[in-house]
């Protein structure tokens, strides 16, 4: 299923930058990444066939502004608030959204996949939580992080632009190839770049985080390649819950490479992960 090969790619992608943000500013890794995975799509897309619409031009580049904002929002949202509270609030709002506004335009899965539905969604929040410690989660740098209303309006934020980038991909026709992916990623580039310069954090990574970054341009091709197909030939509802299932891979690499503690909630939560991926895909 292409949008369980989304998922993984996403989720070792977020393993990888996340690897590289505990170096330097996670700014400065995309600020490389982006572009880099621009680049890719451009020498892909002449291969792929296809030619570019209005229609997907437009979508594209909502998908990539969409994808851009969210990363930037998230990543604010995650260095003033609580990771416990951000991360599996952000996670179910990118898988229920999408299913909500699939719902309503009259996709109607079978009883089993509205089964798996609900598993994913109850999986994406146990996998996003962080393992429980003293301190993770509640204190950095000596300072007590809270859910304040800020962290609470750029957590949704975040959820609901990463929401809007998946429906948008669905919404790019089978016609344009991976020329919409080019515009995706080109939107995507422009919104981080303009942030980092904003931010003064427009300062290239060297070194092993630099490598980094390039493995993650390569795991971004591949994972939004991969839903934007898995959407032409899918539905929303249920291509979307399976993509956002991402966080699974990146704890479990998380636990295997690094060999973070895993909460038996996360362990609880791969588990219907993988259930909820038989159910949807049996109903599919």
């Amino acid at each position: 299923m292409l949008a369980l090969v989304a998922a993984i790619g996403y989720g070792v992608s977020d393993f990888v930058g996340g690897v590289a943000s505990r170096r330097v500013a996670a700014l400065r890794v995309v600020i490389v990444s982006y572009p880099l995975s621009l680049l890719i799509v451009l020498v892909i897309a002449p291969f792929a066939g296809g030619t570019l619409t209005s229609s997907s031009l437009v979508w594209g580049a909502v998908a990539g502004v969409a994808g851009g904002v969210a990363v930037w929002w998230f990543y604010l949202a995650l260095a003033s608030g609580p990771m416990s509270v951000v991360s599996p609030l952000t996670a179910v709002l990118v898988a229920g959204i999408p299913v909500l506004i699939g719902l309503a335009f009259g996709e109607r899965p079978g009883p089993v996949a509205y089964i798996g539905i609900v598993v994913a969604l109850v999986a994406v929040v146990l996998v996003s939580r962080e393992s429980p410690d003293e301190t993770a989660g509640e204190v950095a740098g000596g300072r007590v992080l809270r859910f304040t209303r800020t962290v609470a309006l750029l957590t949704v934020g975040s959820g609901i632009a990463f929401a809007l980038s998946f429906v948008s991909l669905h919404q790019i026709g089978d016609e344009g190839g991976m020329w919409a992916l080019a515009v995706s990623r080109a939107a995507a580039t422009a919104v981080v770049w303009l942030v980092a310069l904003a931010a003064g954090h427009f300062v290239p990574p060297h070194g092993e985080p630099l490598k980094l970054a390039v493995y993650v341009s390569f795991l971004d091709v591949l994972a939004n390649a991969a839903m934007m197909y898995a959407f032409q030939g899918g539905l929303l509802s249920l291509v979307s819950v399976i993509g956002s299932l991402y966080p699974a891979a990146t704890v479990l690499l998380a636990m295997v490479m690094l060999g973070e503690r895993v909460s038996r909630m996360q362990q609880a939560g791969m588990l219907l992960a993988l259930a909820a991926v038989g159910m949807i895909a049996v109903a599919s």
